[in-house]
């Protein structure tokens, strides 16, 4: 093997040449196992042999002769965090290079001592961190940049490693779990905290090798072995995290494939909703499980379903990439060891406690009870139905894609306002919630990743925290001001991002009875594509298995779909009618266009119905005119209504109803006492324009 720097693409590139055979994406993963990312080449190019010099030293000039464009495999590491994708943006706008990796360096890519200067001018305008000029010469990657910038905005010290502590009896919960254990103790049992997916697999399927592989990889990480007890600890009773030795891993296989007909895609739909929907006994191990539906002799659908206590979304790409590559290697026949992991998650559950105490957890509380200080507890959303005392699961989803063309303007705007693209969303959604609430005053709730260490990227288990994400629209500001305004926000966020989302209701006294509504009603997160390796003689893709409930009011989801970039609303069915949400769907969607089309707008500005929505509202629900016999007079008209419908509700004053009849008597009644005290035409008569049923009876007599 040999490796070296090489112009791919029109960007430097680690290019590796390897002889033997291997697969390009195989000596990839195997030098990923035991290199640093920076380390691990871009490009690797297959050669039947290295080339030599007469003397029999490698032939360098031959190597960089060799076409690599479509040798091998690009292997950049998108970024991970909102400050990389930031970074990463800030980037592509000063080199000129669309894809940015986050081991990228700034001077390989093309960068210079004066495109340096130019960076950390614009770090210290997107940021407001004053960043050091050398340190884009010390710290020339995207992820190392980042982590400087983290440790300035957050004026925090570097926490220490994440190491193996003995844990034979057991851990503390982490923080994240600890909130899903309570919710859970408060009852009762729902699928809300269910991760379900599912992974279509077209080809011969092996089975056997298909449970072999989930067998190791259970043996590999300890939280797919771990069940939640109570234990006597020195605080007394709490709960805790017990893995066990072994866990049976049973695929159980149900046969759809006599389904025939237009019913069959709904039937295999119902069946991997009712796997999504079964409940989970923390008590008991295991805290996941799976299904494999045979749809045909060479067409199966494997459905994952997660307890979020011992997952999260970046999980399923773990564990869906390690399935991968063990199964592989069981059907061929041959092992495939996969390195070993550095720490499990219960020691991650140690290190959190150990590391968010004292100073540090002081620094964090003091930040977000400075920062929600005076906060409203409740977003008055435009509901069809009253909130209930104690918010139920019950959800459903709406999804809509977005165009090219303007999924295009938002990244475009994105680039010139140094923002990332959930900035942008968030600004417009929350641009969204005061035009319908006008409320000015908005916390918006965002997940956040706790995986910051190196040391838990390959790790399965619950790595999220919710951000509060407060924003003001008090004076009907620009949008550009208000993204602004967000951007500042986020980056804040970001930086104190540790403190448990639990500890900060504890902090502000909110009630945890409220449970998803604490604090936060509506959450907005931009997803990842969930990609899925290639299955050995497999073609698998990935389908979202959206089960009927939902956390909050209302969730917006941006995220990759077949159709492009997508919109996915889930929303409370105790709170909204489907209308409505289609209705949301839909502001959202002609708010952006009008945001690609002039940002600078105040909010009050941006449109929000579309052309058929516009022509309902002002044209067809405003079209009442009538016909009527004009030559007669409103009380003549009156009598008239009141001989054919007597029975009938004329008139309704808070409890009190009239019908036409009773409407009738009364106001004749009056009109004869008013004559008889002389009035008549021209005579004014005195009216209390109270709004009750006695005023309709005076003006009416």
């Amino acid at each position: 093997a040999a490796a070296g720097v090489r112009e791919v693409g029109g960007d430097r590139r680690l290019v590796a040449y390897v002889v033997g055979g291997m697969e390009p994406s195989a000596v990839t993963r195997s030098l990923r196992e035991r290199l640093p990312e920076h380390l691990v080449p871009s490009v690797v190019v297959g050669l039947a042999s290295l080339p030599r010099t007469p003397n029999g030293k490698l032939d360098r000039k031959a190597l960089l002769a060799v076409p690599v464009e479509a040798a091998g495999e690009i292997t950049a590491v998108a970024p991970r965090t909102p400050l990389e994708e930031l970074l990463a943006g800030v980037w592509a706008e000063l080199l000129g290079v669309e894809q940015i990796g986050v081991y990228d360096s700034f001077f390989a890519l093309g960068g210079h001592s004066l495109l340096a200067t130019r960076l950390v001018s614009r770090l210290r305008e997107v940021c407001h961190v004053e960043l050091p000029l050398r340190a884009v010469f010390e710290q020339p990657t995207v992820a190392a940049l980042a982590a400087a910038l983290e440790r300035g905005l957050s004026a925090g010290d570097e926490p220490p490693p994440v190491r193996p502590v003995p844990h034979g009896g057991g851990a503390p919960l982490s923080f994240e779990q600890e909130r899903l254990w309570f919710l859970d103790q408060l009852g009762p049992a729902s699928p809300l905290y269910n991760i379900p997916v599912a992974v279509d697999l077209k080809g011969p399927l092996d089975v056997a090798a298909l449970g072999k592989a989930f067998e190791a990889v259970v043996r590999r990480h300890e939280i797919l072995r771990t069940v939640i007890s109570r234990a006597v600890s020195g605080a007394g009773e709490a709960p805790w995290q017990v893995a066990m030795a072994a866990v049976q891993c049973p695929l159980p296989v149900l046969d759809l494939s006599a389904l025939t007909g237009a019913g069959r895609r709904e039937k295999i739909e119902r069946a991997s909703a009712q796997e999504a929907e079964r409940l989970f006994d923390l008590t008991a191990s295991p805290l996941w499980r799976m299904l494999l539906l045979r749809l045909g002799p060479a067409e199966h659908r494997l459905v994952l379903t997660f307890h979020h206590t011992v997952a999260d979304e970046a999980s399923l790409a773990i564990l869906i990439r390690e399935v991968g590559t063990l199964y592989g290697a069981f059907a061929a026949g041959r092992p495939t060891v996969l390195p070993e992991l550095p720490v499990q998650y219960a020691d991650y559950a140690v290190w959190q406690r150990e590391w968010l105490r004292g100073e540090t957890l002081d620094r964090l509380r003091a930040y977000w009870r400075s920062r929600l200080a005076s906060a409203p507890e409740l977003l008055r959303l435009p509901a069809d139905r009253p909130r209930p005392a104690l918010p139920g699961p019950a959800g459903a989803h709406l999804r809509a894609a977005l165009p090219p063309g303007l999924v295009a303007g938002l990244t475009t705007l994105a680039r010139e306002q140094g923002v990332t693209p959930f900035m942008t969303f968030l600004a417009a959604f929350v641009a969204l919630l005061t035009r319908n609430t006008e409320e000015r005053d908005l916390l918006v709730g965002a997940p956040a990743s706790t995986r910051s260490r190196a040391e838990l990227e390959g790790l399965i288990g619950f790595f999220g925290n919710t951000l509060v994400l407060r924003s003001s629209t008090a004076g009907d500001p620009a949008f550009l001001g208000l993204l602004r305004q967000v951007r500042t926000a986020c980056l804040e966020a970001y930086a104190h991002k540790d403190l448990p989302f639990a500890r900060l209701i504890e902090d502000l006294r909110i009630d945890h009875h409220r449970t998803g509504s604490a604090l936060v009603q509506v959450m907005l997160a931009v997803l990842d594509d969930l990609a899925v390796p290639p299955f050995a003689g497999l073609e698998a893709r990935l389908t979202p298995v959206a089960p009927p409930t939902a956390k909050f009011d209302l969730s917006l989801f941006i995220q990759p779909g077949s159709r492009g970039l997508e919109t996915v609303l889930e929303f409370s069915t105790e709170l909204f009618d489907r209308s409505t949400a289609e209705r949301l769907l839909g502001h959202f969607e002609h708010l952006l266009g009008g945001i690609v089309t002039d940002p600078s707008r105040r909010l009050s500005e941006l449109p929000l119905l579309g052309e058929a929505e516009r022509r309902q509202l002002l044209e067809e629900w405003n079209a009442t005119a009538v016909e009527y016999p004009r030559e007669s007079r409103i009380e003549e008209l009156f009598a008239a209504q009141a001989a054919r419908t007597p029975a009938a509700t004329a008139l309704v004053a808070g409890s009190e109803r009239l019908s036409y009849g009773e409407l009738d008597h009364r106001s004749n009644r009056l009109a004869w006492h008013l004559r008889e005290l002389g009035v008549g035409p021209e005579v004014l008569v005195g009216v209390c324009l109270e709004r009750t049923a006695e005023l309709v009876v005076a003006l009416l007599a």
